[in-house]
C-alpha cells in the first residue's frame, strides 16, 4: 500500500550542520520517495552538508523568514512535487526518523488524516532530557488547549508530524504566523475543518545541538498558543471571525 503513494520528507533547517546527517541517514529511504530541506538562511554549513548527502530538493531562503515561514516553503513545494503524504521532520535530531513508517502507515491505510509522533504519550519528553520547566508548561497548556477546543490530544507542541496531502490542500496554512505558534494554528485549522488527529509514541533527545527557543520566546509563544485556542472556541460560539480559520 505504501508503494503506491508517494511519501515527501520535509525538513525545515536552520542551522543544522552538525546533526543534518544523522537524521538524513536515518529516514527509511524504501518507502520515502522525495525529500525537501529548506534552509532559513542558515549562518553555518547546513546548505554544504545537505548538497553532500545529495538530498533531492534543497531550497534556500534568502533571508530568515522564522519557523512558521519555513515549513510553509516546505509544504509548498511538497504539494508541488504531487506528495501523497508529507511528513515533516525536525533535521536536528531530536525525533528519530524511523517512526516515519509507523506514521504514514496510519495515513495511507486512511485509519487517521494527520498523525503526531508525541513526547507526552508515555514517558519519553522527560526520560529524553526535556527541561522539567518546559514539561511543566507543556502540560498546563495542552490542558488549557484541550478544554477550549473540546480534543484530548496528549501534546499540542511537538514537532514530528505527518499529514495527508489532502488536509494541507484544505487548511489555509499561509495565513498562518512565521513564527513558532504555526504548528498550533496548523492543528486548530485541522480541527475546525473537521479532521481527527492521532498520536503515537516518541522518543526524544534533548542535548545542545537540538535546537530551542529561549525564555523570552517561549512566553510569547505560549500567549500566542492561548490565543489560538481561543480564536478556535470563540469562531465555533460564531463570536468572531479569524483569518486563519478562512478558506485557502
Amino acid at each position: 500500500m505504501l508503494k503506491d503513494k508517494k511519501i515527501c520528507v520535509v525538513l525545515p533547517a536552520y542551522n543544522a550542520e552538525l546533526t543534518l546527517r544523522q537524521t538524513y541517514q536515518e529516514i527509511p529511504f524504501d518507502i520515502v520517495d522525495e525529500v525537501i530541506l529548506v534552509d532559513d538562511h542558515s549562518y553555518d554549513k547546513t546548505v554544504e552538508v545537505a548538497r553532500e548527502l545529495n538530498i533531492s530538493h534543497v531550497v534556500c531562503h534568502d533571508e530568515n523568514k522564522g519557523y512558521g515561514g519555513n515549513q510553509k516553503s516546505c509544504y509548498n513545494k511538497a504539494l508541488e512535487l504531487g506528495a501523497d503524504v508529507v511528513v515533516m521532520l525536525h533535521p536536528d535530531y531530536q525525533y528519530t526518523p524511523k517512526l516515519i513508517e509507523s506514521m504514514v502507515y496510519l495515513i495511507v491505510n486512511d485509519v487517521y488524516p494527520v498523525v503526531l509522533g508525541s513526547r507526552i504519550l508515555g514517558k519519553g519528553a522527560l526520560k529524553g532530557g526535556m527541561p522539567r520547566y518546559k514539561y511543566f508548561f507543556n502540560r498546563c497548556l495542552t490542558f488549557t488547549q484541550n478544554v477550549l477546543m473540546n480534543q484530548k490530544l496528549a501534546e499540542y507542541h511537538t514537532g514530528y508530524r505527518a499529514f495527508s496531502a489532502d488536509v494541507l490542500r484544505n487548511i489555509n496554512y499561509m495565513a498562518d504566523s512565521d513564527d513558532f505558534v504555526f504548528d498550533n494554528q496548523m492543528l486548530a485549522q485541522i480541527f475546525y475543518a473537521g479532521y481527527e488527529i492521532a498520536e503515537i509514541t516518541c522518543p526524544t533527545k534533548y542535548f545542545p545541538e537540538a535546537s530551542s527557543i529561549n525564555f523570552r520566546r517561549s512566553s510569547k509563544y505560549g500567549w500566542g498558543v492561548l490565543w489560538t485556542a481561543l480564536q478556535y472556541r470563540l469562531q465555533k460560539w460564531k463570536l468572531g471571525k479569524f483569518g486563519i480559520f478562512g478558506e485557502r
